[in-house]
C-alpha cells in the first residue's frame, strides 16, 4: 500500500530514511539541509520508535556519532550544508577505510549561487576523492527512493553512501508516493571488525587495497543503476549527458520528450560504459549539471574533446544555478517572455531584525573603536555576519565557522591592535573554543565577544550546543574570571557595555566578554507558546 505527500526535497529525504529503518539523524543546522533534521524531530513515527534526532555540535562530531551508531549495526544519517563536508572532512574521509557495520548515508546540500553560503562548492569531488558511491536525485520522488537503496547498498559494499541534493531539489515540492509501512530498525549487532576500523598503517594500507578495487564493482553498479537511463533518441546530432536537477530541466524543454540521446546521471560513480556509448553515436554532447562541471572533467579526461560542451566551453555559465532558461539558450531554442522586475518595488537587503541584540552589541563597538586607531574586528558565521552591511560596517572579514578568534590571534601576533573576535554562540561551540584555547595558552591581546542570543538564530532557532555554558566552557579553557565579562545588550545599558569593551581591549591579553539576550524571533515564539500553554 501507498499514499502521497507534497513534501519538500529535504522532506522527502527525511521520510525515505525513517521508512528505510532509521535509527538516528546527526546534523548540524546549515541552509540548504536544515529542514530534513526538523522534520524527523517532528515525525510521530519517528518519537514512537526513539529515533536519535538531537544537533550535534559540529558536522564533524555529527558523523563521527553516526559513525559509532554504524559501528553498534544500526542505519543513520549525516546532514549538512556543502561547507559542512569541510568540516566533516577527516571522519568522512577515512570512513571509506573503515567502511560501515549498519548503514550510512550522508546527505550534503549544496548552494549553487550562493543564496546562504560563502561558495559554490560541489559535494560530488568528496565522494570521487574518498572512493565512496554517490547519489544525486532528480526528483523529490527520487530523494524519497533512493533513501532505503542507499542503506541497502552501504550495507552491502560495506561503504558509506553520499546523497548530494542542491538548493532547488532541497526547497522546492513535488507530490511523492510514500510507502505505508516502515522497514523495522536493525537489531543492534557486534558484527564490526575491529582490523577495519583500527586505522593503524598496517590496516589502512590493507583496507586502501580493498576500497581501490571496489571501484570498478561500485562502477559497474552505476551502469546498471534504475537511476542512470540513457534513452535513446533519433537525432543523433547531439547528446545530452544531465545530472540530478538538471535533468529536470532538460525535460521541461522538451515536454513531448526529447528528441536526442539523453543519459541521465544519478549515481556514481560515472557510469563511463554510458557515457562512451553516447560519444561514439552522437556528433556533440552537451553536458547539463547543477554545480561545477564534476561530470564534464571526467569526460573530457586530459584530451581536448571539441564535441564536449558545457560550463567549460561556455554554453552554460560556468557559475551559478541552472534554469529551464539557461539550458534552452544552450541547446539553441527560443527563451519565452521575460518580465523586468517591477520598479515600484524598493529591494530589501538582509539585515539584522529590530530589538536584536546583536545591533547593541555593534553600536556599542563601533562607539568605542572610534577611539582607536586602525581597529581591526573579525567577524564569523551567523546572523551577526550582516553588521558588515550599513549602517554598522563594524567587521572587517567573515571566512568559515570560527575564524574570527583565531584570525584575530593572527593578527595580533602580526603586531595589530586593536583586535577584536564578534561569535555567535552557536558558532562558537562548533569551532571556536579550539581557537580561544590557543589565545587563551599564548595570553593573545585579542578580545573575544561571544554574542549569545541563546539559539542558532540564522537557520531557524534551533538549540544551541553551549546554551547557559559559556562562561563554564572559558574558564574551563583556562581565562581568568577577571576578563570574562557578562553584560546584557540593550540601550540602557550602552555605558557599562562601552566601558567594559573599552576596558578588556586595553587589557593586553585574552578577555572574554558574553553579551546575552534571547533573539528577538525565538522569544515572540516561546511567547506564543506560554500564551498558547496559559489557554489551554
Amino acid at each position: 500500500m501507498s499514499n502521497k505527500k507534497l513534501l519538500l526535497g529535504d522532506e522527502a529525504i527525511a521520510l525515505g530514511a525513517i521508512h528505510a529503518g532509521l535509527s538516528g539523524v546527526y546534523a548540524y543546522p546549515g541552509t540548504p539541509s536544515t529542514e530534513i533534521t526538523e522534520y524527523i524531530q517532528g515525525n510521530a513515527l519517528a518519537r514512537e520508535r526513539g529515533i536519535h534526532c538531537r544537533w550535534s555540535t559540529n558536522e564533524k562530531t555529527a558523523m563521527e556519532e553516526a559513525l559509532g551508531m554504524s559501528f553498534m549495526g544500526k542505519r543513520a544519517l549525516v546532514c549538512m550544508k556543502h561547507v559542512g563536508m569541510n568540516v566533516c572532512a577527516d571522519p568522512f574521509v577515512n570512513s571509506g577505510m573503515t567502511g560501515v557495520n549498519g548503514g550510512v548515508v550522508v546527505l550534503a546540500a549544496d548552494d549553487p549561487s550562493m543564496h546562504s553560503s560563502q561558495d559554490e562548492q560541489d559535494s560530488r569531488f568528496y565522494g570521487k576523492f574518498a572512493m565512496i558511491p554517490t547519489l544525486e536525485p532528480s526528483s523529490q520522488q527520487e530523494a524519497y527512493d533512493m533513501m532505503q537503496m542507499a542503506f541497502e547498498f552501504s550495507e552491502s559494499q560495506k561503504l558509506p553512501v553520499l546523497l548530494r541534493v542542491t538548493t532547488r531539489m532541497a526547497h522546492s515540492r513535488a507530490v511523492v508516493v510514500v510507502k505505508d509501512e516502515a522497514r523495522e530498525q536493525n537489531q543492534l549487532n557486534y558484527d564490526a571488525v575491529a582490523a577495519n576500523w583500527v586505522l593503524l598503517p598496517a590496516n589502512a594500507r590493507r583496507r586502501n587495497d580493498h576500497v581501490t578495487a571496489q571501484q570498478s564493482e561500485l562502477e559497474e553498479a552505476a551502469v546498471g543503476s534504475p537511476y542512470n537511463i540513457y534513452s535513446d533518441g533519433k537525432d543523433r546530432s547531439l547528446g545530452i549527458i544531465a545530472s540530478g536537477i538538471g535533468y529536470n530541466y532538460v525535460c521541461e524543454c522538451y515536454p513531448d520528450g526529447c528528441p536526442f540521446p539523453l543519459l541521465k546521471i544519478s549515481q556514481y560513480p560515472l557510469p563511463k560504459k554510458l557515457v562512451r556509448r553516447m560519444l561514439d553515436e552522437c556528433e556533440k554532447v552537451l553536458i547539463v549539471e547543477e554545480g561545477q562541471p564534476f561530470i564534464e572533467d571526467i569526460v573530457r579526461g586530459v584530451a581536448e574533446m571539441p564535441n564536449v560542451m558545457g560550463r567549460l566551453t561556455g554554453e552554460l555559465p560556468r557559475t551559478g544555478e541552472l534554469n529551464p532558461d539557461v539550458v534552452k539558450k544552450a541547446l539553441g531554442m527560443e527563451i519565452g517572455e521575460c518580465y523586468a522586475p517591477c520598479e515600484d518595488v524598493a529591494p530589501r537587503p538582509p539585515a539584522l531584525c529590530q530589538g536584536c541584540g546583536h545591533r547593541d552589541v555593534y553600536a556599542a563597538l563601533h562607539e568605542v573603536l572610534k577611539e582607536y586607531d586602525n581597529p581591526r574586528v573579525f567577524g564569523d558565521i551567523g546572523c551577526y555576519t550582516l553588521g558588515f552591511l550599513p549602517p554598522f560596517r563594524a567587521i572587517h572579514s567573515c571566512v568559515d565557522m570560527g575564524a574570527s578568534i583565531t584570525m584575530a590571534k593572527g593578527a595580533a601576533d602580526a603586531g595589530q591592535w586593536p583586535a577584536v573576535a564578534v561569535i555567535g554562540d552557536s558558532t562558537f561551540t562548533h569551532s571556536g573554543m579550539t581557537g580561544l584555547l590557543d589565545a587563551i595558552n599564548e595570553n593573545a591581546n585579542i578580545t573575544v565577544i561571544i554574542s549569545d542570543n541563546l539559539t542558532t538564530g540564522m537557520t531557524g532557532g534551533q538549540d544551541s550546543a553551549g546554551t547557559n555554558k559559556f562562561e563554564a566552557i572559558c574558564r574551563g579553557l583556562g581565562l581568568s574570571d577577571e576578563h570574562l565579562k557578562v553584560v546584557v545588550p540593550l540601550p540602557k545599558n550602552m555605558l557599562e557595555i562601552t566601558q567594559i569593551i573599552r576596558d578588556e581591549i586595553n587589557y593586553k591579553g585574552t578577555s572574554v566578554i558574553i553579551p546575552r539576550r534571547e533573539c528577538m524571533q525565538t522569544l515572540q515564539r516561546h511567547l506564543k507558546q506560554k500564551k498558547a500553554a496559559a489557554k489551554s
